[in-house]
């Protein structure tokens, strides 16, 4: 009984987590296919894709998104770049100064976001002014003070995921292609950086990530060069509508979908290797009869069923219309508005005859 009471507390408690998670995410996509001029799941009105329409259709978001991956490739390469000479620095200081080097590199992960977006404005406008250049110099630029302010912090991140790698690299590999005539470049190269490659690409994504959504740096960096975060704030201050929403949901999307490609990727060399180690793939997959792709590998096989479901919803789109739905939802929203206008005109009326009434019985 008590086992059994267990088992229901911790299904309930993982139902609240993931509705609690994912509940905002699913409200907001369902938001995207429906005709209301507001965001809103109820009351239901009609199937749409016009959103989507909507937002290719807006200049400033498309401008923002383009902003967006420019910084964010800057970012990644300043960021990575910074993140792994930091972290290779750390493992050849003298070990007495080790934590107070860790202490300094990792503080601007504590430094509040507005505050590096100022320091980053007023340092770079005090330089350009100390060399004499105008305001349109490349140092008042927007997308580089972006990548700059961005970079500050996000190349702390890349420093920790770049140590963790390299705590694990055994240092007798360089060692050893020194000895054999290969050069300090040489042995970085071809030695460590092949080592430090799964490292260096989770910081790229995470770096990339940290900066397309950062809002509180940029708002004071960006100059005639907004994001899509500035973008998206703009318009929260003059009233949104469901194309904000569409827009969520192909971010979500493509994340499920980059997800998996990758979850997949992994598993296939997981099965490599297993084949490489005297075992078929028949063997690993429990002789599940599948194509070479999907064979034992369930991300692929739900990645695959995620693609068919994102065509899916694209044919719809184009062959479907709600202009007939959005035409009865229309005249029963007009036959609403003219009831309750009745209802108004009877309710005065009938407060304008009780007034009367109580006038002429006094």
């Amino acid at each position: 009984m008590n086992l059994s009471a267990l088992r229901v507390s911790v299904w309930i408690y993982l139902a609240i987590f993931f509705a609690y998670l994912l509940g905002p995410l699913v409200i907001m996509s369902v938001t995207a296919f429906n005709s209301s001029q507001f965001p809103q799941a109820t009351p239901w009105e009609c199937l749409t894709f016009d959103w989507f329409g909507e937002l290719f259709r807006d200049e400033r978001i498309l401008n923002g998104i383009k902003n967006s991956f420019i910084i964010g490739a800057g970012t990644v390469v300043l960021s990575v770049a910074m993140g792994l000479a930091a972290a290779l620095m750390l493992t050849q200081i003298w070990p007495k100064l080790r934590a107070t080097y860790y202490t300094v590199v990792i503080a601007p992960i504590l430094i509040p976001g507005v505050v590096l977006g100022i320091s980053t404005l007023v340092f770079w406008d005090r330089i350009n002014r100390m060399l004499g250049l105008g305001p349109d110099s490349f140092l008042s630029n927007g997308i580089f003070l972006t990548v700059i302010g961005q970079s500050t912090f996000i190349a702390s991140y890349c420093l920790l995921v770049l140590v963790a790698r390299l705590q694990r690299y055994d240092t007798g590999q360089t060692e050893a292609a020194l000895d054999l005539g290969a050069t300090h470049a040489q042995a970085f190269r071809k030695v460590l950086l092949p080592f430090m490659r799964p490292a260096i690409a989770s910081a790229a994504v995470l770096a990339f990530l940290a900066s397309f959504e950062n809002y509180n740096t940029t708002t004071f960096t960006f100059g005639q060069y907004p994001t899509l975060t500035i973008e998206l704030a703009q318009k929260v201050r003059y009233g949104i509508n469901p194309s904000i929403s569409a827009l969520a949901f192909i971010i979500v999307v493509l994340t499920v979908f980059f997800a998996l490609l990758n979850e997949s990727i992994i598993r296939r060399r997981q099965l490599a290797f297993a084949a490489r180690q005297n075992k078929s793939v028949g063997e690993v997959t429990s002789g599940v009869k599948l194509p070479r792709f999907l064979s034992g590998n369930p991300a692929a096989i739900v990645l695959v069923i995620f693609c068919i479901g994102a065509v899916t919803i694209v044919g719809t789109a184009t062959a479907y219309s709600p202009d007939a739905c959005i035409a009865r939802v229309t005249e029963e929203k007009r036959l609403e508005a003219e009831q309750r206008i009745q209802e108004l005109r009877e309710q005065r009326e009938e407060e304008r005859r009780q007034r009367e009434e109580e006038r002429q019985r006094n």
